[in-house]
């Protein structure tokens, strides 16, 4: 039985489709629940094996070691997680990776709390870190499908149509479908965010005020509940590609495509940023006596992110997507600069409000141009190799930054967001031209794409 997923909801005359029509997208809010509810655990997990690590063992570098050993993981797996799903299907790429996620997670905090060597720790962070359930490029797969990107003749080649070969979403009949998927983009950017606020706070109220390992206890919790739920959503979810892969279509990998490989290189130093301000404030809490104040800070800079990602997604954009990410890795490096100077907390709460105002432009652009740079057989593999890009960075700003941190004070760790996002800016700048749509798609808006393939068109030039 086929799900044909159709609206009837127009846009208004003259103005972008906003917030209000994405959410009424039928089917949205099934995946939308589950989805924010399984995407917490991410905002928690390496936050939360910093916080039992350094109890246990009394050193931000070694907590960094193994939550970066975590983020190295995932980094490296992800990609291959994101592949399997376009292949076969997400539910049956979740099933088994909560399964393993959850019980890696409980060895982790078994093996810290009994004092386990560090090699032990680290083996553990491994598995840990390997299948952490990539729920964030899965709902924007989601999103990609239903507006715009899905196609039956892309669906499985056992004789049936939809999500995992058992019935699911058709190309969308909304015509405003390609348009949502820039304010898409920014919704998604936006809730990954408030995972952020809401993460870190209720990691760092547990470890300090319940048990030091009651963030990670809560994580496998999370993982599990809102893992299933989501896998359980099979009606929203992308047909498994089988059929392309068995063809050897064009770009068999995501990272094949030049613009996405720029693209994973610059979201190495948002990752950075993320990491060096997670492990730094931690070290910077710890050494003035107010350990319990991290998470608030921390959720002050993921709420900047917020905000500017909500303004983001509000405004119709003019201007190339590649022009802005030059622009939001400029805002980005700017704002990052000032941090290792600071000695106060309310001049760091706004400093780090600022720093967020220039994460959530280069989250959003960056997923916006592999939308368009991705065939959708191998989308989802796209946007986890950025996750994991942003996992890899925070991995190794969190290590650098908790060996710094320890050797020259705790404000030494805030020069590596700094270092990070200046190196990324000079790749976007250099390598700018891989990310121009390629030949046979036009630009219709801010991130949209118009195929131009057929007798009598012309892809007309992109213009910069």
């Amino acid at each position: 039985m086929t799900t044909t997923v159709t609206s009837s909801v127009p846009p208004a005359p003259g103005r972008k489709p906003g917030y209000r029509e994405l959410l009424r997208t039928p089917g949205a809010w099934t995946f939308l629940l589950p989805g924010f509810l399984a995407r917490q655990p991410f905002a928690m997990l390496t936050l939360g094996i910093v916080l039992l690590v350094e109890h246990t063992s009394g050193s931000f570098g070694t907590a960094g070691a193994v939550s970066a050993t975590t983020g190295v993981a995932m980094a490296l797996f992800a990609p291959r997680s994101g592949r399997l799903a376009d292949r076969f299907g997400q539910r049956a790429v979740l099933l088994p990776g909560v399964a393993l996620h959850t019980a890696s997670v409980g060895l982790l905090v078994v093996l810290a709390l009994s004092g386990a060597p560090l090699w032990a720790l680290l083996a553990a962070a491994v598995p840990a870190g390997a299948s952490v359930p990539q729920i964030g490029p899965m709902v924007r797969a989601r999103w990609a499908h239903l507006l715009g990107g899905g196609s039956r003749t892309d669906a499985t080649d056992d004789g049936k149509d939809g999500a995992d070969g058992a019935g699911g979403a058709a190309r969308p009949a909304r015509a405003d479908g390609t348009r949502l998927l820039a304010t898409a983009a920014a919704f998604e950017s936006v809730t990954d965010e408030l995972t952020f606020v809401i993460g870190p706070v209720l990691a760092t109220a547990l470890c300090t005020g319940v048990h030091p390992a009651a963030g990670l206890v809560a994580e496998a919790a999370l993982t599990a509940v809102g893992g299933l739920l989501f896998a359980a959503q099979r009606r929203t979810a992308p047909p498994a590609h089988r059929r392309s892969w068995a063809k050897g279509e064009r770009h068999a990998s995501a990272l094949s495509v030049p613009g996405v490989r720029v693209l994973v290189v610059a979201f190495l130093g948002v990752g950075a940023v993320f990491g060096g301000m997670q492990v730094s404030l931690a070290a910077f809490t710890e050494h003035i006596g107010q350990p319990g104040i991290n998470g608030v800070l921390y959720g002050i800079f993921a709420a900047g992110n917020m905000l500017a990602g909500l303004a983001y997604g509000a405004v119709s954009w003019r201007s190339a997507p590649r022009r802005r990410l030059l622009v939001a890795y400029g805002l980005l490096t700017l704002t990052t600069a000032p941090l290792w100077a600071v000695d106060s907390v309310p001049l760091l709460a706004v400093l780090g409000l600022l720093a967020g105002l220039g994460v959530a432009p280069s989250l959003i652009t960056g997923f916006t141009l592999v939308e368009r740079l991705a065939p959708p057989h191998v989308r989802t593999e796209a946007f986890t190799w950025l996750t994991g890009a942003v996992a890899l960075g925070q991995a190794g700003a969190a290590t650098t930054a908790g060996r710094l941190a320890d050797a020259f004070g705790a404000s030494a760790g805030f020069t590596v967001p700094l270092a990070a996002t200046a190196l990324a800016l000079v790749t976007v700048t250099a390598l700018r031209g891989r990310l121009a749509p390629a030949a046979g798609e036009a630009r219709t808006g801010d991130g949209e794409r118009a195929v131009t393939r057929g007798a009598g068109h012309r892809p007309p030039p992109s213009v910069d």
